[in-house]
């Protein structure tokens, strides 16, 4: 694949009313946040999912293999906005020792939208000279419903689970830990899996709506993003919950923003994702004070950062340099991991790891595939696992904690049923 250089060229077209319409519906690559996107066309161009190599992890092997490909591409893309070009969509898994695999997608077709503007890309092999077909939108397919329940985690054992880390945590081993339970279920095998991306991009606008390998969901959390080569992520940490009322709401904001642990806490964070990027970066800043992020149950202490992508990097570098963050895994992050492995009956797979999309120039945005499940079609019917997560610190109180994993899951379960 690497002997016969790519030709890439994208082109501006009318608008399409609905680019969902033209993704595969047994297997959709898409991403999506307000109304922007892009979605792959037809079958992909290429698939990558390296084994994990002497000294390398997987996620180093894929942006080597992306590198080197992305280097060797002619590339034609008059509209230079986030999503034209050479691009490929990817999910990586959250632990390197997962045996699920982590895959970088490359379409042979993307169509896409950034506001008023949309845009077809063609990806081929420079000795392949076969003109275009056209791209029709396939209709959508009945809806469909699926049953889902409990899967290797039951309520009672995460709630068990969730006491075996306050236990850790009471014993200074860590501060937070993030444990999360699975459900399982099944849905018709022939069911159109856009009908579900399409109930996420419309019902949770402001998240990266993702399908990306059968991983589908719709993420609040954006791990890193790059455009014209500018590098922003934004650190949370140092949670407080919002108030039963006004004044409620307003004492628990002032007391997170003068909290020396959570503040302490902060830095810590913000301290570690500079160390993290610095190596693929210049001119890396961070503001001054964090700023109180209002989310619907929480409030969070959240700083910006912001750099230039260094030459010859690309957003690929950056995922593999800060996943997992201690939003996903704990504080301190190995020692969570370790717990992590031995709390959860299961393997995570690509629950809580990055998932997005990187370009030739390395731009990209990039998520932690957090509210998703992952699809995987056997011969009679489609598999369905759906993850959900807690952050576990001291005074955690496990019944709470499965509540909120229950609120997580709200947005899928629905979707499903």
């Amino acid at each position: 694949m690497h002997h016969t250089p790519l030709i890439v060229e994208t082109r501006e077209i009318d608008p399409v009313e609905d680019l969902l319409s033209y993704a595969d519906p047994a297997r959709p690559l898409a991403w999506f946040r307000r109304g922007d996107g892009i979605v792959a066309v037809g079958e992909p161009f290429a698939e990558l999912r390296p084994s994990a190599e002497e000294g390398r992890t997987r996620a180093e092997t894929l942006a080597a293999l992306w590198e080197s490909l992305a280097a060797a591409a002619e590339v034609s893309d008059p509209l230079r906005l986030p999503g034209t070009g050479l691009v490929a969509f990817g999910a990586f898994t959250f632990d390197e020792d997962s045996h699920a695999d982590s895959v970088l997608t490359i379409p042979s077709r993307i169509r896409g939208r950034h506001g008023d503007r949309f845009w077809e890309t063609r990806i081929r092999r420079s000795d392949d000279e076969r003109a275009p077909g056209d791209v029709e939108p396939a209709e959508y397919g009945p809806h469909w419903a699926g049953t889902i329940g409990p899967g290797a985690q039951s309520p009672q054992g995460y709630q068990d689970a969730v006491r075996g880390a306050l236990g850790r945590i009471a014993d200074g081993e860590l501060s937070k830990v993030v444990l999360a339970r699975d459900l399982q279920g099944t849905i018709p095998a022939s069911s159109d899996l856009r009908r579900l991306v399409r109930a996420l991009a419309t019902g949770y606008p402001d998240t990266w709506v993702f399908a990306v390998d059968g991983l589908i969901g719709a993420s609040p959390e954006t791990l890193v993003t790059v455009q014209d080569r500018t590098v922003t992520a934004r650190v949370l940490a140092g949670t407080i919950g919002r108030g039963a009322d006004a004044d409620a709401d307003t004492t628990a904001s002032a007391h997170l923003a003068s909290s020396t642990k959570d503040l302490d806490e902060h830095q810590y964070a913000v301290q570690s994702v500079l160390a993290s990027l610095r190596p693929y970066t210049r001119a890396l800043a961070a503001s001054e004070q964090p700023f109180l992020l209002k989310l619907p149950n929480l409030f969070h202490l959240a700083t910006d950062v912001e750099g230039e992508l260094e030459n010859g990097r690309s957003a690929l570098d950056l995922v593999r340099a800060l996943h997992p963050t201690a939003a996903v895994a704990g504080t301190p992050t190995p020692t969570a991991i370790t717990a992590i492995r031995e709390l959860e009956p299961f393997d995570r797979g690509r629950y809580a790891g990055p998932v997005g999309w990187v370009d030739a120039d390395g731009n990209g945005e990039w998520a932690i595939a957090l509210r998703c499940a992952q699809f995987t079609t056997t011969d009679d019917a489609i598999a369905v696992t759906a993850y959900a997560g807690a952050g576990i610190v001291a005074g955690s109180d496990p019944e709470s904690e499965l509540l909120e994993t229950r609120v997580k899951f709200r947005p899928l379960v629905d979707a499903l049923a």
